[in-house]
């Protein structure tokens, strides 16, 4: 009677979490594969940074306790953000969560199974290469890489090691976005003639840490640490907190802005990276000993060798004068895909007296709406934070436990990441940028481009 008893207990937690994880969209048989059911998933933290605690965060409380996470490590090689992050964690965790000095560290102790990475631009990939192959999936946030070198390295140990990657480019866990990719890539929108990205700020502060740089003192980090693969210099506090404004640690616009814009030509498109970049900027007004260009346009040529389907994309952004409200607008020749409006429309569109001229017929696209840019967000902590943001964190937790690929695998960070780079190659040697299949390198004038 007992065995009886213990077995139909067993059969009816299967049942009832079985009906579970189907509402997730998961099957019964992928329920069994799922890594840690019926624990809690460990996460830790790899660099407590202004975007973990603004975004990250709230996006986790929204989710974790329908999802059974936890957080139980904070990793940051500064003395004053560990222990920040470590006390905020375990404020909202209600437990202790550890602060190690180094990933190192939260590796070896084998307490975590999952971790959120947020560094310093140039140590992306570096990080998490370091995180998959330490038996962890990862959030990752973008870009993906700085170099080709690190990028390709990044790529290897992730494919290699089977781990669930999410590239922070939200964009792809939005509704909006979602329809508007199924839309051109169902042919309805025709070919793609040319797309155009801006992203304008007015925001002397923005990537300064004015405030904390004096805080910031070498014996309290480890600068080594800091600097990974990069050329050994002094320590600089500037270079360690403002390093979206210093090269090679941060391309700065492309990288942390453009990155997400170029996201979305690849994944409507199908293509992997453009054929050529060329760029022209500068430092035109914020004249704080910054190396990183405020002013920025870039152009590209994107398509195959027929050139039957070619089509150029502008990526402008300046950071003296706008209103920090990113567009994209995709056109062909029957009219416009507008994701500021979130309408497809006929505007600039070939109208019937246009076309007669040439004995043609008018092609005008039809009025389409898309859908709402988020999902629903189940918000059972209302924590608030960044809707679309909690949208894709989620779908990364959900994928560590389903073991599915997520909205942004890694094969969208190394495509962003091509792009990023042939951008940052233009603005650096004033030349065209090139991409070699052969040797996935990124080159100029016959050359690889190297920081």
């Amino acid at each position: 009677m007992k065995n009886s008893r213990r077995e139909f207990i067993k059969k009816s937690a299967m049942s009832s979490a079985g009906l579970y994880f189907g509402a997730l969209g998961f099957s019964a048989q992928s329920y069994r594969k799922i890594i840690g059911a019926n624990d809690r998933v460990r996460v830790g933290v790899v660099g407590f940074s202004d975007r973990h605690r603004s975004s990250h965060v709230p996006s986790f409380m929204n989710h974790y306790k329908e999802l059974n996470f936890d957080v139980v490590g904070v990793s940051d090689i500064w003395k004053k953000r560990r222990e920040e992050g470590s006390a905020l964690w375990k404020e909202k965790m209600q437990h202790d969560v550890v602060a190690y000095r180094n990933n190192e560290e939260m590796y070896n102790s084998k307490t975590v199974d999952a971790v959120f990475m947020s560094t310093a631009d140039f140590q992306h990939p570096l990080h998490t290469a370091e995180a998959v192959r330490a038996g962890c999936d990862v959030y990752a946030e973008k870009p993906f890489a700085e170099t080709m070198e690190d990028s390709r390295a990044a790529l290897k140990a992730v494919k290699e090691t089977g781990k669930i990657v999410q590239i922070g480019s939200q964009r792809r866990s939005g509704n909006n976005y979602k329809a508007a990719a199924e839309y051109v890539q169902s042919g309805k929108f025709g070919n793609i003639s040319m797309v155009e990205l801006t992203w304008n700020v007015n925001q002397p502060g923005r990537w300064r840490r004015t405030s904390l740089v004096p805080q910031l003192k070498e014996e309290d980090t480890d600068w080594k640490r800091y600097l990974l693969n990069r050329p050994y210099e002094p320590f600089n506090a500037r270079h360690y907190l403002e390093f979206r404004l210093f090269w090679p640690y941060s391309s700065g616009m492309p990288g942390q802005w453009m990155s997400h814009q170029i996201d979305t030509v690849h994944w409507f498109s199908g293509l992997k990276h453009p054929k050529s970049v060329v760029a022209n900027g500068g430092v035109y007004v914020w004249k704080d000993g910054r190396k990183n260009w405020d002013t920025t346009t870039a152009v590209f040529e994107y398509g195959d060798d027929s050139n039957e389907k070619n089509f150029q994309v502008i990526f402008s952004s300046r950071m003296h004068n706008g209103d920090d409200d990113p567009s994209e607008i995709y056109y062909s020749n029957g009219g416009e895909l507008n994701l500021i409006t979130n309408k497809v429309s006929p505007r600039g569109g070939l109208t019937a007296k246009q076309a007669a001229a040439m004995d043609m017929k008018a092609n005008l696209l039809p009025e389409y709406s898309l859908p709402d840019e988020v999902e629903k967000v189940v918000a059972s902590a209302n924590t608030g934070g960044d809707a679309l943001t909690s949208s894709h964190v989620r779908n990364w937790m959900e994928c560590v436990r389903s073991r599915k690929q997520p909205h942004a695998p890694v094969e969208a960070g190394y495509s962003h990441a091509i792009a990023t780079i042939m951008t940052n190659a233009a603005i650096h040697t004033g030349g065209k940028a090139t991409f070699d299949e052969a040797t996935q390198e990124v080159m100029v004038d016959g050359k690889a481009f190297k920081y």
